[in-house]
């Protein structure tokens, strides 16, 4: 019993295995004339017509590979076995199974939704998503009102030095007559201090009719 049994497992397990194959297969290294020349290809055909009848193929010349479509698992594995790196017009064929692996499920699913953010422009965002409101403002009064009180010259220290950071001092700069004390210019008279000096523009060159461009 115990034998029968056994024998029993194997060739179960044999036919899952075959199952587990694909029916297809894909020939590499084909003479280039394979794709132009009838008679070739009907010698091609013959030697997979052997293994099944309704053989089906399929040939695409840019990457020089053909498709050879078996109605069953076992017919395609023994092809490969028998014609696996046989001598084929003067090339060597290689035969490969043609592997259509599914991850999940066989339809096309949108991505999940903690990686929509990740696509330009994002989808829809998730459910109970909420835009958060920007905070308002902090303003130093304080600090605008030192500020508003210096004068040329004068500095005020806006952070204190640490151990482990530097002090961040603000320097007002000097005037440009070097009288800190005297007012602007717009409330004092011409004749009292010399005007600043005014950017003179470049001039532009006089039009020559006689230069041609």
């Amino acid at each position: 019993m115990q034998q029968d049994e056994n024998g029993g497992e194997e060739e179960a397990t044999v036919d899952v295995q075959l199952m587990d194959l694909p029916n297809a297969l894909i020939a590499w290294k084909v003479p280039e004339d394979l794709f132009n020349e009838g008679s070739m290809k009907a010698s091609f055909e013959a030697l997979f017509r052997s293994f099944d009848p309704e053989v089906q193929f399929q040939y695409f010349k840019s990457f020089r590979r053909v498709r050879i479509s078996f109605s069953d698992a076992l017919a395609a594995a023994e092809a490969r076995l028998r014609l696996h790196k046989t001598n084929f017009s003067g090339k060597e064929m290689r035969l490969y199974f043609a592997q259509s692996v599914h991850i999940g499920s066989p339809r096309l699913e949108p991505p999940k939704p903690e990686k929509q953010f990740l696509i330009s422009p994002p989808a829809s965002p998730p459910v109970g998503w909420e835009q958060s409101q920007d905070a308002m403002p902090v303003i130093n009064y304080d600090l605008l009102c030192a500020i508003s009180k210096l004068g040329p010259g004068d500095k005020y220290e806006l952070h204190t030095a640490t151990p482990t950071t530097p002090s961040v001092v603000v320097h007002v700069c000097e005037d440009e007559r070097g009288d800190s004390s005297a007012p602007d210019d717009t409330d004092q008279d011409d004749s009292g201090h010399q005007p600043r000096p005014k950017i003179i523009q470049t001039r532009r060159p006089d039009y020559n009719p006689a230069v041609k461009q």
